[in-house]
């Protein structure tokens, strides 16, 4: 585990002593497996009714345009709830409010199995998006408690590993869950697939509370010399004893906005694959569900790796701007192909694989950028800011996509659409947000 977690650390640490590189590597090994975890769990639960849908479909009577606005819907909840959220975590801590979170939509995901229309499905995706509120928000806030900026981008890249993990698993795992537990207990299929899949959040939820700490200072695994490590390392952030900023003041900073349209732009795409991927493979010609599975792994493995490339290659140079903008081009070029290559199963599947782990390396790369661009009193409200403003995509796009695949009959439209919103928001970055704004902000 130690020579595992030297990867997370720079030779240009904040003071690169082996006592530094000791307490960093103990926080990382204490906190990251079960942050990871929670997003692997987190995302398998939010995706879910995408391979439900297969299945569900019929027996309550959805149609692709219900389906795209329950999809989408799901973020409405989120994003009235997101700033609210951060907020209160200040106050309370992390600990309560993450462990909260985890138990909160396990108990919703397992109640999705009672639905039996249309209208239901939507209102128990509205509740999802409520009870999730605020959590990934919340982890990358979490983490400026503990990391320094030199090491975020890799400990975010692997946190969102966790987002890969989960598309990887989720596919064959909702595969053989609805092939051997049709039945169970009475339930369908798919209603033994949100019950099944709602349990581990609970269970994550209450070993969170017992598991983590709000700051390195309470944190009862550190020795007092360890703390002082953290602290001092941590310092030049001032993180600790700058009182939060006001919502109307954070509100006031142009580049947020920016900086949420560009995530709007990404999150379009990486949505996207995540809702609509089993339909899309099944319109290859496929439709056995284990095999459906299977090739929607296929984006999120090619993913794990170039995230973490793309992650070390964006530390060791410092720079953010053109690793993202030019990972969201890669993406949009990919998804502009689909239509064309149409009918031919390898080259659909080998453009899918790299169009969507572009998609969705652009989002872990693009977490590096929001709290530079911001002071750390008010890290909490802009980062739940740009997330709410990025969410919006969840809305917009899966309503989008739904209306289109009804209206045409076919996805490829309205992948068009998603690659020129990926394009636009290349631009809007490299145009908008300047390199020297990028540098770390401390007061």
């Amino acid at each position: 585990m130690t020579q595992a977690a030297e990867h997370f650390l720079p030779s240009t640490a904040v003071t690169p002593t082996a006592e530094n590189r000791a307490v960093f590597r103990k926080a990382i090994w204490r906190l990251l497996p079960l942050l990871f975890l929670g997003y692997v769990i987190n995302t398998i639960d939010r995706a879910n009714v995408a391979f439900a849908k297969l299945r569900m479909a019929e027996d309550i009577g959805l149609s692709d345009a219900a389906y795209g606005i329950g999809a989408g819907i799901f973020y409405l909840g989120y994003i009235l709830f997101e700033i609210p959220s951060n907020i209160y975590m200040q106050r309370v801590g992390a600990r309560a409010t993450l462990a909260r979170i985890m138990v909160l939509w396990g108990l919703v995901t397992m109640a999705t199995a009672l639905v039996t229309t249309p209208g239901q499905l939507i209102v128990a995706r509205f509740c999802l998006g409520v009870a999730e509120a605020g959590f990934f928000p919340g982890i990358i806030l979490y983490l400026t408690y503990w990391f320094p900026p030199t090491l975020r981008a890799r400990i975010t890249a692997v946190l969102l590993m966790a987002a890969m993990t989960a598309g990887m698993v989720s596919g064959p795992l909702a595969g053989w869950i609805m092939s051997h537990f049709d039945g169970w207990l009475g339930l369908k299929d798919w209603q033994a697939l949100f019950v099944l899949e709602g349990i581990p959040a609970i269970l994550l939820g209450l070993l969170a509370w017992y598991w983590l700490a709000d700051r390195p200072a309470d944190a009862r695994w550190l020795t007092p010399k360890e703390k002082q490590l953290l602290a001092t390392a941590l310092a030049a952030n001032k993180t600790d004893n700058l009182p939060p900023a006001r919502l109307r003041d954070v509100l006031r900073e142009p580049r947020l906005y920016v900086a949420g349209l560009v995530f709007f732009c990404i999150y379009s795409g990486s949505n996207t694959v995540s809702y609509w991927m089993p339909t899309l493979i099944r319109g290859f010609g496929l439709e056995d569900l284990k095999a459906i599975g299977l090739i929607s792994s296929l984006p999120y493995a090619c993913a794990i790796v170039g995230m973490y490339l793309l992650a070390r290659s964006s530390d060791r140079h410092l720079e953010r701007r053109w690793h993202v903008g030019l990972t969201m081009l890669v993406s949009a070029g990919c998804f502009l192909l689909l239509g064309p290559a149409q009918g031919h199963l390898i080259l659909s599947v080998t453009l899918m694989s790299i169009g969507a782990a572009a998609a969705l390396s652009a989002v872990a790369l693009f977490w590096t950028i929001p709290p530079a661009l911001l002071t750390p009193s008010s890290a909490a409200i802009g980062i739940a800011v740009v997330s709410c403003i990025g969410g919006l995509a969840g809305v917009i796009s899966q309503a989008m996509v739904g209306a289109i695949k009804s209206a045409t009959g076919s996805l490829y439209l309205a992948f068009d659409f998603i690659a020129a919103a990926l394009v636009f928001g290349a631009l809007i970055l490299l145009i908008g947000i300047r390199a020297h704004h990028l540098q770390e902000r401390k007061h």
